[in-house]
């Protein structure tokens, strides 16, 4: 069937490699946004302005790494990996005139300029962007999950009265006609995709995509000439005598962080997808598998623990008034957390509502005293379970 969308044209890759590397780029987003939820709830002061700009925060990064490989490789990182290209669609007129079928110079006749790279940046870029956003403000404007369960549901929204602004009744009507218009604008977006992807298959275009299609870029394979090309690229940037100099303090000249270390890091990428790729499929058939499983019951059965003796707890009571001889006063500062008399770091609220230092009212509960309020010394349900974070 992938013969079909290649035909005899050996460089042109088949609409299903398209499809695979149109996913593989439609997973690093929300992974990228997973992992970095993940290491906010440990670094929250420094990461939660880009978590909650992470939209724009990811695209500026993508147009960075796009930028870097649209001019080593004609193509995104996403379809380097792949092995494909981008390249412009020459007219007649617009082939070599010496020798038509040179791989060297039908390549220079068909790499990206400075404007076709930034009209790829826009495909590859700003499309997905824009989309997320449409998307995003359609369902705060539409009552999302609920108008997709319920038909008859609309969002609570009054009609401006008669003493509202110009503007605000402009507002309205724009977001009602947005309301209404959007699914007919996302089921055409829908539709045309699947058109030049059938019209691409069956070799009725070259574009498998309308955007593609708008900026006159077409997708092929990487060929031996753009590897030569590739390294020739290398060595024209690679200076005589940098390289020795190098040390902790030029590294972080800009000049030297422009030209040599961020290619390089940027390079890597093209390691570190695969890797990471084949790390989580290692992880998941680990967790899949009876392996796993297996090994761990028999680590478990060789250790041979004696049953430990668990002496009685002490009356409830008791615990109270003990609890209660070590209660503390609420300081005049709400910015000091009433244990440790300090200024308050990485705060936490506990059931009663009070406020105090995360690591201070995890010990007084766990360790020093137990679940018992500092202030009042009422019972706290859960123990440490019930320590909520407050995010500043």
């Amino acid at each position: 069937m992938s013969n079909i969308s290649s035909g005899i044209d050996d460089n042109k890759p088949s609409l299903f490699e398209l499809v695979s590397e149109q996913q593989l780029r439609d997973l690093l987003e929300p992974s990228i946004r997973y992992l970095l939820a993940i290491i906010t709830q440990r670094y929250p002061r420094y990461l939660i302005h880009i978590v909650n700009r992470f939209d724009e925060a990811y695209a500026i990064a993508m147009l960075l790494v796009e930028r870097h490989y649209l001019k080593a490789w004609n193509g995104s990182f996403t379809e380097n990996f792949y092995g494909i290209k981008r390249e412009r669609v020459l007219t007649v007129n617009e082939l070599p005139s010496t020798n038509r079928t040179a791989p060297g110079s039908l390549r220079e006749a068909t790499k990206l300029g400075e404007l076709d790279s930034w009209k790829a940046l826009f495909v590859i870029v700003g499309v997905p962007y824009l989309k997320r956003k449409l998307d995003d403000l359609y369902e705060i404007n539409a009552g999302g999950a609920a108008h997709n369960l319920f038909t008859n549901y609309r969002p609570r929204e009054e009609e401006p009265d008669e003493n509202a602004t110009a503007t605000e009744k402009i507002m309205y009507k724009l977001k009602i006609g947005f309301r209404k218009a959007y699914p007919v604008i996302n089921a055409a977006y829908y539709l045309s995709m699947l058109g030049f992807n059938l019209a691409y298959l069956f070799n009725k275009s070259y574009y498998h995509t309308p955007f593609d299609y708008m900026v006159g870029l077409r997708m092929r394979r990487l060929t031996e000439a753009d590897h030569r090309a590739y390294e020739l690229l290398k060595a024209k940037n690679r200076k005589p005598g940098l390289a020795p100099i190098l040390s902790w303090w030029t590294m972080f000249s800009p000049k030297v962080f422009t030209r040599v270390i961020l290619p390089k890091l940027l390079d890597s990428l093209k390691v570190l997808l695969p890797t990471s790729i084949f790390f989580l499929k290692f992880l998941e058939w680990w967790y899949a598998s009876d392996f796993a499983r297996q090994l761990s019951s028999k680590t478990s059965a060789a250790i041979e623990l004696s049953r430990p003796s668990v002496p009685a707890p002490p009356p409830a009571e008791d615990k109270r008034k003990e609890a209660s001889k070590k209660l503390v006063e609420l300081p005049k500062d709400s910015k000091i957390c009433a244990i440790c008399s300090n200024e308050m770091t990485n705060p936490a609220a506990i059931q009663t509502g009070f406020v105090f230092c995360y690591p201070c009212a995890y010990r007084w509960i766990e360790e020093d005293v137990g679940p018992w309020c500092p202030i009042t010394g009422a019972k706290l349900l859960g123990g440490s379970e019930g320590l909520r974070r407050i995010m500043v």
